[in-house]
């Protein structure tokens, strides 16, 4: 199986060609949703973030391949451009950031009562301030009336934040807005699987 450089941003070479993807699809999936169990952070009942990183692209743009049926080379370098922006590059944390319901009324209805959320989300290292999350770079996903249920976020981290997740210091997530105040402790596995992201 192809092995990526951590960290690195994907080029043609670490991806599989559609036959040799639809051949090993099954263990590279169940690879990735292990890998991503450790990379979701639930944030109180209704809000979660899912961490990006080389893999879960990689396996975002395999996918997106294969349901187009893209195998040209300008084809691929366009989903390589859409989904490299999303993997982290040593000093920060990025991720999807998602507003839950199971039902469709009562998402509606949240919404237009969580507008600007996605801008009191935050995550805090031990010992330093917390840092907020930067929002959807890429478009606006924000109206008057409502904001969207996904967003694409990013936290940018000092070194010296960076040096003392990686020593061990406990590592919180949390949202304040006025709609929706919940704060969470990542767990070990998480914290250390985030930690990877770092360098």
């Amino acid at each position: 199986m192809k092995e990526m450089a951590d960290m690195s941003k994907l080029s043609h070479t670490d991806l599989f060609s559609l036959e040799e993807y639809s051949r090993i699809r099954p263990d590279f999936r169940a690879k990735v949703i292990d890998h991503k169990k450790n990379r979701r952070v639930v944030i109180g009942e209704h809000a979660a973030l899912y961490f990006e990183d080389a893999l879960t692209m990689q396996y975002q743009i395999q996918e997106m391949l294969r349901i187009e049926k893209i195998f040209e080379a300008d084809g691929i370098q366009d989903e390589l451009d859409v989904y490299n922006p999303l993997i982290p590059d040593g000093q920060n944390w990025k991720a999807t950031f998602m507003v839950e319901f199971a039902d469709v009324e009562e998402r509606k209805v949240a919404l237009a009562r969580f507008i600007g959320i996605e801008q009191a989300l935050w995550i805090q290292v031990e010992g330093y301030d917390r840092v907020q999350a930067i929002a959807n770079e890429d478009l606006d996903r924000t109206t008057e009336e409502k904001t969207s249920a996904v967003h694409f976020v990013r936290f940018e981290l000092t070194s010296e934040m960076v040096s003392a997740a990686k020593q061990g210091a406990t590592i919180k997530a949390g949202i304040s807005h006025p709609e929706y105040d919940e704060e969470t402790l990542l767990s070990d596995a998480v914290r250390q699987s985030l930690v990877g992201d770092l360098h």
